[in-house]
């Protein structure tokens, strides 16, 4: 049986690394969601080397009270990252951090609209 989950290696879970990330990262917006990333081919950190991307996922509190609601929008960000991992690399490098938001207020109706999104946000890259 193949397993579709998200590995281990490639999520964004230490303290130090998501302070470096918003430290010294980059923002970027597109429609409903914003991303800060951090490429370490790029700038370099002392304290930090891994040999692929990592990324995390955030909901805010704030516009989703139900814990239910939040934890599907996250569900539904992490499969977006999943199913176009070789795009999302290519646009932010291969050995970076990245943290993505949803920003909406609005809870998304379908896939296919977080996904639009996604792309979206991918392709506004330069």
């Amino acid at each position: 049986m193949t397993d579709f989950k998200l590995p281990r290696e490639e999520k964004l879970k230490h303290k130090k690394e998501i302070g470096l990330l918003f430290e010294k990262g980059k923002w970027k917006t597109c429609e409903n969601l914003r991303i800060i990333t951090l490429d370490l081919e790029k700038k370099p950190q002392e304290d930090f080397s891994f040999n692929n991307q990592k990324v995390g996922v955030s909901v805010s509190k704030r516009h989703f009270k139900k814990a239910h609601d939040r934890n599907r929008i996250k569900r539904l960000l992490r499969e977006c990252y999943r199913l176009n991992k070789e795009l999302f690399v290519e646009k932010f490098g291969t050995n970076s951090l990245s943290m993505v938001f949803w920003i909406s207020t609005e809870k998304p109706s379908h896939f296919k609209i977080v996904e639009e999104n996604f792309l979206k946000l991918c392709e506004s890259v330069r």
